[in-house]
């Protein structure tokens, strides 16, 4: 290992190969790999009876081994008059036929189109460094002039992203077709290897140049070639595999329970991503079975953004539930078609063993396991585009509780689940009364089914419905007495049309600034907006200040339930700029004496929360929280009474006449039932 070069610089130094070859001596040098593991690829382009030009041969084998199988026209080319004088002492009795010559790889001394081939190994590595890789562009050039018609650049590379750039865009301009090999270490052989994969570019000399360049990936020495548009398009395939070699290396060396390590398997034909693969350790110290090694768990299609298989926390409970030393969680992307779980496994089996635990024996067998044994369900009825949002599909899903569900993602964030509602078959509707009473089977025909209006998805919604037991909705002195709703955010529409159906003498208008959501609402979620329940579409903040200037409205409620668009902020729900203070102020003044804001907060940045916390705390005097179980999510129920000692016991007391109310309304207007718990949902309650 001390005789590697230091630094990129030395690669091209005539002098340190001279040093290296010195030192070196007898002792083959095999950089990037041996014959057996470049013979397929090299039979496949170079045949036994080219003319072959080996450039930088060093004291490598390779040649040696090449000839002992038939090819007997090899010129080999070094710089280092050491390592010539040295190869051809070694071979001038057993291979005589066999030539090393000293000579610059820029300035040969051979006619043009008199190799057929040109085989390099490790040297355009050495040489693209120095001087911003003028004498690697120099070294092509001759190669170039020397191959004839027809003739091959092969080139065994670490394919550095500078080195196979200024490679690929020289032979681009010629008008050269170039393709570029993966080669995969074999699995459990990654200890004595580089982390990074070798590549194998061929580069093909064609009469006339190619007048569209002709760029393509393989994967192994047998690949099926994919053809790839763009020199960037290429560079990013080799980025991908060089990050999948140093993935397994780190796999096959190393645990790491926190690490939380993820990667992307793309269909080799279309390049569409077809799984992803999260990789959970058990913690140092876990009492795992001996057996227990190793396992994979695919997660059933339309479960994925569930928290058990989404977020890191609930894939670590998982994992220590399933009690293997590392399990690897499988899931299926959308617009991928899976027949089976026999399929799915023996599609996955080749890649199993490269993401193994350190130690682990390359035959041991490898359990699948799954919830249920089947690959669950999911159906896309719509998908568009959204000028505000980006790409949306809507699709039906079969829930592990064996339910379906119709849910709304944006594809710009596929784990996060927009909006959510339960189906049930139109013909039963009315008879569906108890949640998972009656399993529904899935079904292609969306006209057969219905949207479940008494059924809330997102438990924070379920939390904001009983936080309006806080203006004793449903008590004897409330009787009759109106309710007034502003919520910011429409999403599926299931909310506020909870709202309108079950809450008594309710108002509720909704600002969506996404005109594609409120037409996606309708059409899929039954959205049905009334004179009770009406929508302004535009931007959620500019009503909330026309609404505060005009004066001559107040709400009993403030929702906020808008998403952030800003996939790289801390703060995901709602967008920072509605909890600014100018924005909170507004807020409070829209509220009736008796009002209530209430705030859906999903924020992982702790230092983010605790400004927001501090700066609501500012306006509202009595702040009530709820965290969502499994979830992100954060309910805060914020008062303007300052008596927050009689807080708690009276929403106690209204837990029981919000939830009968809400049950009475269920009668006029809809055939559902409101699926709530009010008391359950409000007895975790933490006073700010």
């Amino acid at each position: 290992m001390s005789l590697l070069p230091r630094t990129a610089e030395e690669f091209s130094s005539a002098e340190y190969w001279e040093r290296f070859f010195k030192k070196r001596g007898e002792k083959a040098f095999e950089w990037y790999g041996d014959y057996n593991k470049l013979c397929g690829v090299l039979h496949k382009y170079i045949k036994v009876q080219d003319k072959v030009l080996v450039v930088g041969c060093g004291n490598s084998e390779l040649s040696e081994q090449m000839y002992d199988v038939g090819y007997k026209y090899l010129t080999n080319i070094d710089i280092s008059e050491t390592v010539v004088t040295h190869m051809n002492q070694r071979n001038a009795e057993r291979r005589p036929g066999l030539t090393f010559q000293q000579v610059d790889a820029t300035q040969t001394p051979y006619e043009e189109a008199s190799y057929q081939a040109a085989l390099d190994k490790g040297t355009l590595d050495a040489m693209a460094s120095e001087e911003e890789g003028s004498l690697a562009r120099a070294m092509l050039t001759e190669v170039g002039r020397v191959l004839s018609v027809g003739g091959r650049y092969v080139c065994v590379t670490l394919a550095q992203e500078s080195v196979v750039k200024l490679a690929v865009e020289h032979f681009v301009q010629l008008g050269w077709a170039v393709r570029l090999h993966c080669l995969q270490e074999e699995s459990g052989k990654e200890e004595e290897s580089f982390a990074l994969p070798v590549f194998v570019l061929v580069c093909t000399k064609f009469r006339q140049p190619m007048p569209a360049p002709i760029l393509e990936m393989c994967l192994g020495e047998d690949g099926a070639p994919v053809r790839l548009a763009r020199v960037a398009d290429l560079l990013s395939a080799v980025r991908e595999h060089q990050a999948y070699g140093v993935l397994k290396k780190r796999l096959r060396t190393s645990t790491d329970a926190g690490s939380n390590l993820s990667l992307t398997l793309c269909h080799t034909k279309t390049g569409l991503p077809r799984y992803t693969l999260t990789v959970q350790d058990c913690p140092p110290g876990a009492k795992v079975p001996r057996s227990n090694q190793f396992a994979i768990f695919i997660v059933p299609q339309g479960s994925e953004t569930t928290w058990q298989y989404s977020s890191a926390e609930g894939r670590r409970e998982l994992a220590a539930s399933a009690n293997f030393r590392r399990l690897v969680i499988a899931a299926m992307h959308r617009n991928q078609e899976y027949s089976d779980m026999q399929a799915v496994q023996s599609e996955l089996s080749p890649m199993v063993m490269d993401l193994a635990p350190p130690g682990m024996p390359a035959n041991q067998q490898v359990p699948f396991l799954s919830v249920g044994g089947d690959l669950g369900w999911r159906e896309e009825v719509s998908s568009g585009v959204s000028e505000l949002s980006g790409e949306y599909c809507v699709e039906n899903v079969k829930g592990e509780d064996g339910e379906l569900y119709r849910r709304l993602v944006f594809l710009s964030n596929t784990s996060l689940v927009q909006s959510e509602s339960r189906l049930v078959a139109s013909s039963t509707a009315s008879s569906h009364k108890k949640r998972n009473k009656k399993k529904v089977k899935p079904t292609t025909s969306s006209a057969s089914l219905s949207v479940d209006s008494g059924f809330l998805c997102c438990a924070h919604h379920e939390v904001m419905v009983a936080g309006l037991a806080a203006l004793g909705v449903g008590t004897p002195e409330n009787k009759d007495v109106p309710v007034s709703v502003l919520l910011v955010g429409l999403g599926g529409g299931g909310l506020p049309q909870f709202l309108r159906d079950f809450v008594p003498d309710v108002t509720v208008e909704v600002v969506e600034l996404d005109p594609a959501i409120l037409q996606v609402a309708k059409e899929w979620f039954g959205f049905r907006p009334d004179e009770r329940l009406t929508v302004t579409l535009g931007d959620g903040l500019e009503r909330i200040c026309a609404l505060e200037k005009g004066g001559d409205r107040l709400f009993d409620v403030v929702m906020f339930d808008a998403d952030n668009k800003d996939n790289s902020a801390g703060m995901s729900c709602p967008p920072a700029a509605f909890v600014e203070t100018l924005i909170l102020q507004k807020v409070r003044r829209l509220l009736t004496p008796r009002g209530v804001f209430i705030l859906n907060l999903v924020c992982r940045d702790s230092a983010l929360k605790k400004s927001v916390r501090e700066r609501v705390a500012a306006e509202f005097p009595t702040i009530l929280s709820r965290k969502v179980e499994g979830e992100v999510n954060e309910v805060l129920l914020c008062s303007l009474s300052s008596d927050a000692t009689r807080i708690l016991p009276s929403l106690n007391r209204a837990a029981k006449s919000l939830q009968g109310a809400l049950l009475r309304s269920s009668g006029t207007g809809t055939n559902h039932l409101p699926h709530i718990d009010v008391a359950e949902l409000l007895k975790d309650l933490k006073v700010e």
